[in-house]
């Protein structure tokens, strides 16, 4: 069960996750070409171990376990996959 971000993290992209994570599972960085064209953050679902160490670290509380994503975002679970099949 990986974990994933969802809505709330559009248009902030506060990166505090991705200097947590011990696997650099969560993209696009600061460094990364595609960083400014995005418009959130997402956990690849693969690479992701379930250590919920993002969890605290975003201040917006975009990011839940894949089993617990609220409702309303439940299709963030797809986009989080999508965004690394291109």
């Amino acid at each position: 069960m990986a974990y994933v971000i969802t809505e709330p993290c559009i248009g902030t992209k506060d990166t505090a996750c991705v200097d947590v994570c011990p696997v650099d599972c969560i993209h696009p960085r600061k460094d990364e070409g595609d960083y400014d064209a995005t418009q959130m953050l997402f956990i690849h679902p693969d690479e992701c171990i379930d250590c919920g160490a993002c969890v605290p670290a975003c201040p917006v509380e975009a990011i839940f376990a894949m089993d617990e994503v609220p409702d309303q975002w439940k299709a963030y679970i797809e986009k989080n996959a999508e965004h690394y099949q291109k």
